[in-house]
């Protein structure tokens, strides 16, 4: 399967497909079948609170989560959710961490709130700073 046109969609499966996603979705599928490529569904599923899988319904694919006749793994290229893929990310976290690419940041919801309205009363965009850039000046 060199060379294989592959196209992607990743709907986040928190309620019903709207008319962007499933736009997009339309283009990717339209343009992988004019190149005889595969197209590709990548099921965000991270919010586990709210997922459902009725987001992906009426969407058919040639790779991803196999769902009766659709769906499949011919590249090996899974898994297709979101949350099945935590330990690639975990670790390629820890590489930018490693490198002082990323790092971690411990701001609670409220205090970046508290960060944005400020910035918003002072009519300015706002722009995180951790702590260790103010240290630097």
């Amino acid at each position: 399967m060199t060379g294989l046109a592959v196209t992607r969609f990743a709907p986040s499966p928190t309620g019903h497909l709207h008319v962007g996603g499933a736009r997009t979705a339309l283009f990717n599928w339209a343009f992988a079948r004019k190149l005889a490529g595969h197209f590709l569904l990548r099921i965000e599923d991270t919010d586990q609170a709210r997922n459902s899988e009725e987001a992906a319904r009426g969407i058919h694919w040639q790779e991803g989560p196999r769902f009766g006749a659709i769906g499949g793994d011919p590249r090996g290229v899974g898994p297709f959710f979101q949350s099945e893929r935590l330990a690639r990310y975990d670790a390629a976290i820890a590489q930018l961490v490693e490198k002082d690419l990323a790092y971690p940041a411990f701001d609670t919801p409220e205090e970046l709130d508290a960060l944005r309205k400020r910035a918003n009363a002072e009519k300015r965009a706002f722009r995180y700073v951790r702590a260790s850039d103010w240290e630097r000046g």
